[in-house]
């Protein structure tokens, strides 16, 4: 039953945005995260959908029906759940990305808590990370898997997707970059556009009109700023090339998600320092909200290997 009623609500969900993108897809063009994370939808297509998977996991599951019932014992793995761990993830990924960037903005909240929460913009990275582990725990716990070992394989791709994620910010321009860049040195090799770029046609609309642009975003910055979701991304690679390669090597485990902890929150806070974002006044101490969460992500990180290393010892 559980499973019936988990394939209906995603197939209306599947449904209810599907065919609404379709009939509406001028509306989704200009604003797809907006349409995405919205109550708009198309009611009839998402009962269709929904009774349609209903449908087909009940014949699915009906055919594997025998003729006469027999018990026998089934070894079910995690990785036989991993669409179930993948769901999970995702909504409470989201959820988790969505208030800690109402958090960032409480004023923008309180004035419209409905339309704030739904909205497509404001989604905070770590929010989505700690949102994650959040409804992934719970529901390792709720099927008696141990933790850890699924935390360590899922390490190495958690960098690898944040690298990917950030070529999103890149290519889309949604506002995920850096300080005006100073003058480029002379013993500069690389692509000029590494060190600086203008974002032209970015969709946060940032900057200054660009002549002769008929497109619905037709602004570039000025001046050029650093491309940190680029710095990013190639760090979230090597962060994750790294990880990869040692995976196997380490005794304890927790031991690899405490180590891609680790380099998370250095990668991050050292960004930040050319990185565009609301700065909060700590103490005299002008921090981040993603400075603050990667110094404790850092702090997690070390203290976890740490302990772990003392029992591994003892």
């Amino acid at each position: 039953m559980s499973e019936l009623i988990s394939n209906g609500i995603f197939g209306f969900i599947v449904g209810f945005k599907l065919i609404y993108l379709l009939q509406h897809f001028d509306e989704f063009q200009a604003d797809a995260a907006g349409v995405l994370l919205s109550t708009k939808g198309t009611l009839w297509a998402g009962l269709v959908f929904g009774l349609l998977f209903v449908g087909i996991r009940y014949w699915e599951k009906n055919r594997k029906k025998l003729p006469k019932p027999v018990e026998k014992s089934v070894m079910l793995y995690p990785h036989d759940r991993i669409g179930d761990i993948t769901i999970w993830a995702a909504l409470s990924g989201i959820v988790g990305a969505k208030v800690f960037a109402i958090i960032e903005d409480i004023p923008s909240f309180l004035a419209d808590p409905v339309g704030t929460f739904f909205s497509g913009s404001g989604l905070a990275i770590y929010g989505g990370l700690i949102g994650g582990f959040l409804g992934v725990y719970y529901y390792l716990r709720q099927h008696k898997i141990p933790f850890w070992p699924v935390a360590d394989a899922v390490a190495p791709a958690l960098m690898i997707a944040y690298g990917i994620g950030r070529l999103g910010c890149h290519f889309s321009g949604d506002g995920d970059w850096g300080i005006a860049a100073a003058a480029q040195p002379e013993w500069w090799f690389l692509p000029d556009w590494l060190w600086s770029y203008d974002y032209p046609n970015n969709v946060a609309q940032d900057g200054v009109e660009m002549a002769g642009c008929e497109y619905t975003y037709c602004r570039r910055l000025e001046p050029a700023v650093y491309p940190t979701s680029v710095y990013e991304t190639i760090m979230a690679f090597l962060v994750g090339g790294f990880l990869w390669m040692i995976r196997k090597r380490l005794p304890v485990a927790g031991m690899l998600f405490f180590i891609y902890l680790i380099f998370n929150g250095v990668e991050r806070f050292l960004i930040e320092k050319i990185r565009i974002n609301t700065r909060y006044d700590l103490m005299g101490i002008n921090l981040t909200q993603a400075e603050l969460i990667a110094i404790g992500i850092f702090l997690t990180g070390v203290i976890g290997l740490f302990v772990l290393w003392r029992k591994k010892k003892s």
